[in-house]
């Protein structure tokens, strides 16, 4: 039989890696391998409530090898680094434990179709200092990390408040795009929580919130209606935006700015710009961009070598108006469905069909506050703007298009159950 390999099991490559598990592996007519350094899976633009406390992630993952199981494919633990096109096969790099002791060695993976979703990791553009002092949401890892490192900045903030009296915390942001914004009234909504939970010296006036943001406005790829309405969420939590500032150098104290000022900040993340990973930049001769993504055509196939396909935020294609189809999550999931659809055709000795991405809309969710957004496409004629409840059910409905993906819709359903009792059970906000 033959070999499907998909690398990444993120949003499109597990959705990509169950339906082709039950479409093909379950009638034994190929066998259906995903790769991936972790063992669970979480859907990435939760992340920002992983880092903050609103989303638990040991209730909300996904263990591959559970879904494996459940969908007739082969889960395999491990990172890639290098891939041989003249073998068709990608090699794992061995994995250590925390003692450096080795777990599993090299090994060699052989393939006859190979699917590449890797997705994306945050760019800091060679940034002097970023890498040092500033968090990355990129992984659930960094997002837990993230998430521990700011409990004990604000307990001790608290304390501090609790003795000297006038006390401010400064975290800053940068990059307004979706994630920075959204981080930023998480941000403001666990101010509020902690406060409710006894950490309540430490006021959620006295918690300062900044965004820098290089460009003239925040959310720089979606419409200016929906870029001003989220600028005037962000006023009333009292988030300070400062667009059109370039940060030079991070230090241990806060940013330093092209024209000389420092922006205060004792804790630091950085949420401007995406790249595909380093070692990905000509992977085995394949085409690249100076984003490290590797160029595909309009099949999906990359340009070079038509047995193996690039999907999601690390793969690049240009739209037939001279556009790149932008690196989202709705972006990922059609490509996940349309390279699904190919394999088909493939298999019925047929030609692949072309990609044309269909932009359902754009969401960005100020937590508790409020949700703004535009659904385009099919859901209505040109653009229309939503904001407050109906936008907040569509962007969680999102999220379970998603579960239903990967689960099918009685086990969603029993998910959004489970999610609303333990709402209920369970703190607002996690605590450690």
């Amino acid at each position: 039989m033959k070999n499907i390999v998909i690398v990444g099991g993120g949003a499109g490559g597990l959705e990509l890696a169950t339906k082709l598990g039950d479409t093909f592996g379950k009638r034994n007519h190929a066998n259906i391998h995903l790769v991936d350094a972790n063992n669970t899976h979480l859907w990435k633009p939760l992340l920002h409530e992983v880092a903050t406390g609103s989303l638990d992630s040991g209730i909300d993952e996904l263990s591959y090898r559970a879904q494996a199981y459940n969908h007739y494919f082969h889960f395999h633990i491990g990172r890639m680094n290098n891939l041989d096109r003249d073998k068709k096969e990608i090699i794992l790099a061995p994995i250590y434990d925390e003692n450096k002791v080795e777990v599993l060695p090299e090994r060699h993976l052989q393939y006859d179709t190979l699917v590449l979703a890797i997705g994306s990791q945050t760019n800091d553009f060679g940034t002097k200092g970023a890498k040092e002092f500033c968090s990355f949401l990129d992984s659930r890892a960094q997002a837990d990390k993230f998430h521990q490192k700011l409990l004990n900045t604000y307990l001790k903030a608290n304390n501090t408040a609790s003795q000297k009296g006038n006390y401010k915390l400064n975290i800053a942001i940068v990059g307004a795009g979706a994630t920075g914004v959204e981080l930023a009234a998480e941000l403001h909504n666990t101010a509020s929580e902690l406060s409710a939970y006894g950490l309540d010296q430490l006021t959620a006036d006295q918690l300062q919130v900044i965004i820098i943001e290089a460009g003239d406005r925040i959310l720089p790829a979606l419409p200016p209606r929906i870029s001003t309405a989220a600028h005037r969420e962000l006023e009333k939590l009292n988030i300070q935006v400062k667009t059109n500032t370039f940060v030079q150098e991070v230090t241990e104290d806060g940013f330093i700015t092209n024209d000389g000022h420092t922006i205060a900040a004792e804790l630091k993340i950085w949420a401007a710009g995406v790249k595909a990973p380093d070692w990905m930049k000509e992977l085995s001769g394949l085409e690249t961009n100076r984003a490290n993504q590797i160029i595909v055509k309009p099949s999906l196939q990359t340009t070079l070598d038509d047995d193996i396909f690039a999907i999601g935020d690390c793969s690049f294609m240009l739209q037939k108006d001279g556009t790149p189809v932008p690196p989202r999550a709705q972006a990922a999931h059609q490509q996940a469905y349309h390279v699904y659809k190919n394999l088909v055709r493939i298999s019925e000795a047929r030609t692949p069909k072309d990609y044309v991405y269909k932009d359902k809309g754009s969401l960005v969710n100020l937590s508790r506050y409020s949700t703004v957004g535009s659904l385009m496409g099919n859901l209505s004629s040109g653009s229309m703007m939503v904001e407050g409840k109906i936008a907040r059910i569509v962007y969680v409905s999102l999220y379970r298009l998603h579960q239903v993906a990967l689960h099918g819709y009685f086990k969603t359903a029993l998910m959004s159950l489970s999610g609303r009792i333990n709402k209920i059970i369970r703190p607002r906000l996690k605590l450690h």
